[in-house]
């Protein structure tokens, strides 16, 4: 029996049409995504299945997209029988994952992610930032990189996504100057990502307010398998500890690498990527060509992965 994690991605994974399958054709995708409009009180369903696409990548509505399609996903393959040891989410991911491992009901979930983005975009919009990746330097010079750079504004490592392949997150003045000193740094690639805020830094401290008090008003259960959080890249499975691990997030960085290596330590070799998009799938062949990866995106994938 192979063991075998849910991973779950975060936003830039969203495209337009998304999610329309599954609610065409499954029960659960319907109910879904209909509780999702009542939720957010507008048409995510139309947002999602015809865009445009300028407006699914707002970061009030890329989240809970991403966040409705990934869920139904999870249970979906769970019903076909798939069933996690473990699971882990690329920041929002993180709620996903949290959903599928029993912290929340898909509807308390949503809710934290409809305030989570908004907060987010909010806090993008009191303070004007920008991320870029870094590809081809190690952790240490991306970090001594930063701090000589934060000279010139807020700038620091957001995503530690794999070996040498790092997101570094603030202030437009910041991450230019980082850029800069990246490149003279022999950095392979520099690349500013079209974000809409600082993510996972200091400039979201804007945010943490209004996700907090939700957290304290959203009742979460204890988990049924463990989840791999994005800051601390341990298993949490108590409620307390994944309010703070969720409060944390916004202001400190993924890590993403560490908390995969710890998962396959654990003897996790199959990891399935539920959710739009491969960007996992690629990360996870950077940082351990070993390991055994999957995506599942669709109905076809997951009957499909029954027989694999």
């Amino acid at each position: 029996m192979m063991n075998t994690a849910f991973i779950f991605p975060g936003q830039a994974s969203q495209q337009v049409g998304m999610g329309l399958e599954l609610y065409t054709k499954t029960k659960i995708g319907k109910q879904c995504f209909d509780l999702a409009n009542d939720i957010m009180g507008l048409d995510i369903k139309d947002i999602t299945f015809n865009g445009p696409e300028n407006m699914l990548k707002q970061t009030r509505y890329t989240q809970p997209a991403i966040y409705i399609v990934s869920v139904i996903l999870g249970q979906l393959l769970i019903e076909s029988g798939v069933i996690p040891i473990a699971a882990a989410g690329h920041s929002l991911g993180e709620y996903s994952a949290l959903t599928i491992a029993g912290a929340f009901d898909f509807g308390a979930g949503l809710d934290l992610v409809k305030i989570r983005a908004e907060s987010m975009q909010e806090a993008g919009e009191i303070q004007t930032g920008t991320m870029a990746a870094i590809i081809g330097l190690d952790d240490a010079t991306v970090e001594n990189v930063c701090e000589q750079a934060s000279a010139s504004g807020t700038v620091v490592a957001a995503n530690y996504n794999a070996p040498r392949q790092i997101v570094i997150s603030g202030s437009i003045s910041g991450v230019h100057k980082a850029m800069d000193l990246a490149q003279e740094a022999s950095a392979r690639k520099v690349v500013e990502l079209k974000v809409s805020g600082a993510f996972h830094s200091p400039l979201m401290a804007p945010a943490r307010e209004k996700l907090m008090k939700k957290l304290q008003d959203t009742s979460i259960n204890d988990l049924t398998i463990p989840v791999y959080t994005n800051v601390t890249t341990e298993p949490v499975t108590t409620a307390d500890a994944i309010r703070e691990t969720l409060i944390d997030q916004l202001e400190n960085p993924v890590r993403w690498h560490l908390s995969i290596t710890n998962m396959s330590g654990t003897g996790i070799t199959r990891f399935i990527e539920v959710g739009p998009g491969r960007v996992l799938q690629g990360l996870l062949r950077r940082i351990n060509r070993k390991l055994l990866v999957y995506g599942v995106e669709s109905l076809t994938d997951i009957s499909h992965f029954n027989n694999v």
